[in-house]
């Protein structure tokens, strides 16, 4: 037997073994990937086609679930017959390792659609990303994935770029403890029976150029290293994470395909980073066709391997004939592919690939959406709705109320609760690769997903939550006023009387998530302005001026200028894209079934000439000398980092931080009490901020360095302790070292970055 079919054999001895054996066809098909389409024959896997494809083998099958649109059961019978094919008719019998989105979900029809990643950030609870990405788990598995894209850990600071929504926010410390949270929960303890996380977009991809997706983010070497790689490091480090993607921007001339510092030298070489790493969709391609470092694309490939590249997505391109050819000239050693072709093969390895590459169809369905999946999807999005204001408290609201009017684009939409990387979202169009403009372009094929329904997953509406939990005699309006991106305010009568004839109006606005033009936030969806788009804003002023009283509730990705928003109506909610529960979340917070505990994780600006605002700000930063703020404007936000209301009141005291001094390898013990003094049962998130009050560089007015979300019963009190080591206060110094400098540390503890109740102070001696 071969060494490499003998699985008492070590993980390295078996690669070596395999590789030693391979041609280099055979090798470069491993470099590759396809989508399940070009095998497929109507609608089912083809051996003729494939004997035409991949008759060498291949390294991975993209995008299985969102490109063949096939449910649970007939997906795994997809994704057997692949693998099928691959161990009984290739020479070698290799497997094929088989990804999938799952940012906030399995990317697949009927799986569970969970809150979009702003809002899970929102919960401020990295136990609930682990329970969510162990259901993700679950699903992706018994259909035969093997690795997801996710999570997004990009570190945002420019809420104009449209894929703000897929991150945890402005903070890297919060942004860490999710990654490391969703890496653990998705690989599980055992990663074969686990999925591969993949940490993305490697790195600085959340700061780009006018905030447009991809383009140059400038970043000088201590930020990146303190703030952007943050995040990455620790999902390395501490979570073991498997997989990384390269980001599509360039920092300081080198785009990051094309980064060996990145890749290898600080991913591999610093961190011991021992798993594959996978291109972004077409990025390869872009070293020519956008960043212009390559004549063609073999040399693209050549650079994207020598920078450390391992495995090109989401189709065989570039790393094909191309490099192939690259290689047979001698322009790329043979070693550069060996190297890569090892670690996938080392990954299949890891992965169990070869003793057991099929699942059974007929268990998959029994995993998809089940109830308790459900359960936790409401969870989640209860949990992760932020009040933003409650004036008057006008919420909660009755439930016995004569009459309200349900209003505006995303009071009755499904659809719009959606994040733009879930199947909803998703299915229906294809990537078209334009050969000869060097181009890559949405081709639509299905516009059964363009309107306001979802299908399958069973997904609520806000108008339904309503529906169902409102007394019997209360009567229910509902005016849909405008569409998302309308520039007409013809429909607006109908909302205004809807809303005069009513007790309560509840106005639904924001914005789609997706790639597609119509949509207004997500992947390639960035705004030059952050107000409500369309007229949906002059909607809730008609609305406002019938003298009803107005609950404003947000479904969108980003943050929003809402100045006048905010100064006139009474309450205001943030539900971001909820998900499947989202219209039943929304309800329980509404009539006070559940009690809103979320907090912001990113910042919103009062208008967009502030941005980048955000909370870690340097001493000298958000203020002009002598007079402080713009000339024609606050330089303060609207809402702050860590923000967040609740129907009940909390108070903290009894600060004490033990001991007062510490060695540069020592801890500091931080507890607080806390004190629930209203009438209702609530969660509050205590935030535990620090500063350097004198080191050889600039510091952060302040940074988040701890977080506990807990619940109290009216009345009840808890205290709170968190464990700061010495090694979180380290920071790059002046010869981009990263050290403890001994001195004076102040504590800030709070409910937000701004409203913070304690303070004290401990010393790092020398």
């Amino acid at each position: 037997m071969d060494i490499y079919r003998d699985n008492t054999r070590g993980t390295g001895e078996r690669t070596q073994d395999l590789l030693a054996g391979m041609t280099l066809e055979e090798k470069i098909a491993q470099l590759g990937s396809i989508t399940p389409t070009p095998l497929l024959e109507n609608g089912r896997f083809s051996g003729s086609k494939a004997a035409g494809i991949i008759s060498n083998g291949i390294g991975e099958i993209s995008a299985a679930a969102r490109s063949s649109g096939l449910e649970a059961r007939d997906l795994a019978v997809l994704n057997n017959a692949i693998q099928k094919y691959l161990v009984e008719n290739t020479r070698l019998g290799i497997p094929a390792i088989i990804h999938e989105e799952c940012l906030n979900g399995f990317r697949a029809k009927g799986a569970t659609i969970f809150p979009q990643n702003i809002g899970l950030a929102s919960a401020w609870e990295p136990e609930l990303i682990g329970r969510m990405t162990g259901v993700i788990r679950q699903q992706m598995r018994a259909t035969g994935i093997h690795q997801g894209l996710a999570p997004v850990v990009d570190i945002v600071r420019d809420p104009r770029w449209g894929r703000v929504e897929e991150t945890f926010g402005e903070d890297p410390y919060l942004d860490a403890r999710m990654a490391v949270a969703y890496v653990k929960g998705l690989q599980g303890e055992d990663i074969r029976q686990g999925i591969i996380a993949t940490l993305k977009h490697f790195a600085g991809h959340g700061l780009p150029e006018r905030g447009l997706n991809s383009s140059p983010s400038h970043i000088p070497p201590r930020l990146f290293r303190e703030v952007y790689l943050y995040p990455f490091e620790q999902a390395v480090r501490e979570g073991g994470v498997l997989s990384v993607m390269n980001a599509y921007h360039e920092i300081d001339g080198i785009p990051c395909a094309a980064s060996g510092a990145l890749l290898t030298g600080i991913l591999r070489e610093e961190w011991v980073f021992d798993g594959i790493v996978v291109s972004d969709y077409f990025s390869i391609r872009q070293l020519m066709t956008v960043h212009g470092i390559a004549r063609d694309d073999g040399e693209a490939a050549a650079l994207a391997l020598q920078a450390g590249i391992d495995s090109e997505l989401p189709g065989f391109d570039c790393y094909a004939k191309p490099l192939r050819e690259q290689v047979e000239k001698g322009k790329v050693p043979l070693g550069l592919v060996d190297r890569a072709v090892s670690r996938i093969l080392a990954m299949k390895f890891r992965l169990g690939l070869f003793e057991n590459p099929y699942v059974d169809p007929e268990a998959a369905p029994v995993v998809i959406d089940t109830r308790e999946h459900r359960e936790l999807a409401l969870e989640a999005a209860r949990k992760s709705i932020v009040l933003l204001k409650n004036e008057a408290e006008i919420l909660p609201l009755k439930k016995s109320l004569k009459s309200i009017a349900v209003i505006g684009p995303s009071a009755d939409s499904q659809r719009n609760l959606m994040g733009d990387y879930t199947f909803p979202a998703c299915y229906g169009y294809n990537f078209d690769v334009d050969e000869q403009n060097h181009t890559v372009n949405i081709k639509w094929i299905d516009d059964d997903y363009r309107g306001d329904r979802v299908v399958i997953p069973a997904v609520i509406s806000l108008l339904e939550g309503i529906k169902l939990k409102v007394k019997d005699g209360t009567r229910v309006i509902y005016a849909r006023g405008c569409e998302i991106n309308d520039t007409s305010e013809d429909d607006f009568n109908e909302a205004v009387k809807a809303a005069r004839e009513a007790d309560m109006a509840i106005v639904a606005v924001g914005g789609r998530s997706g790639m597609l033009p119509e949509c207004t936030c997500g992947e390639m969806r960035d705004r030059v302005e952050l107000g409500l788009p369309g007229v949906q804003e002059k909607l809730v002023r008609a609305v406002y001026e019938t003298g009803t009283p107005v609950v404003l509730v947000l479904v969108n990705g980003r943050p929003y200028t809402l100045k006048w928003l905010a100064e006139k109506i009474p309450a205001i909610i943030e539900a971001w894209l909820p998900g499947e529960e989202g219209g039943t979340a929304l309800a329980d917070v509404l009539f006070g079934d559940y009690n809103p505990g979320g907090k912001l994780p990113i910042t919103f600006p009062e208008k967009e000439g502030q941005i980048p605002v955000y909370y870690a700000r340097k001493p000298s930063g958000r203020k002009a000398l002598v007079w402080g703020d713009y000339v024609d404007g606050s330089a303060q936000p609207i809402y702050e980092f860590g923000y967040g209301l609740s129907y009940t009141t909390f108070e903290f005291n009894d600060l004490v931080i033990k001991p007062v001094k510490i060695p540069k390898d020592g801890e500091v013990t931080v507890r607080v009490a806390v004190k629930n003094t209203g009438k209702r049962a609530g969660d509050e998130v205590v935030q535990l901020y620090i500063n350097d009050v004198i080191a050889s560089v600039t510091r952060p007015v302040k940074e988040l360095k701890g977080f506990k979300r807990i619940h109290l019963e009216s009345g009840k009190n808890d205290t709170v302790t968190f464990s700061l080591p010495a090694g979180l206060l380290a920071f790059y110094n002046l010869n981009m070292e990263r050290v403890v400098e001994p001195g004076a540390f102040k504590v800030m503890v709070g409910r937000s970055s701004e409203d913070i109740l304690l303070e004290g102070e401990f010393e790092v001696t020398e």
